[in-house]
């Protein structure tokens, strides 16, 4: 499973990923978290073209929304640990869950 971050996802919608990178993403089901949505859709002056690919492909997504308290505690120890920014330390949570079931 991988989990996108907001870079990735709009290199990929916009044709900027290296030819590997996208036969990748286009042979798995994408994942992001539901700061990476707010973020791609965040961008004051997104251009109408780029805004329907990103609806189109968060449409296609599969898109972590839960924060638990767990999620809380364990992105306060990360950002302890490492200096990461918060929203950086959010969307790493869920895939570290996973990677733990």
């Amino acid at each position: 499973m991988y989990l996108l971050d907001t870079n990735t996802v709009i290199d990929f919608c916009n044709s900027r990923l290296p030819h590997s990178a996208k036969q990748l993403l286009q042979s798995i089901h994408p994942n992001i978290s539901v700061i990476t949505q707010i973020e791609l859709f965040s961008t004051v002056h997104i251009p109408h073209s780029e805004k329907i690919q990103l609806e189109k492909f968060v449409e296609f997504s599969t898109i972590f929304n839960s924060i638990n308290d767990a999620i809380v505690q364990e992105t306060i120890t990360i950002r302890q640990q490492h200096k990461i920014k918060l929203p950086d330390a959010i969307i790493q949570m869920p895939s570290l869950r996973l990677l733990q079931l």
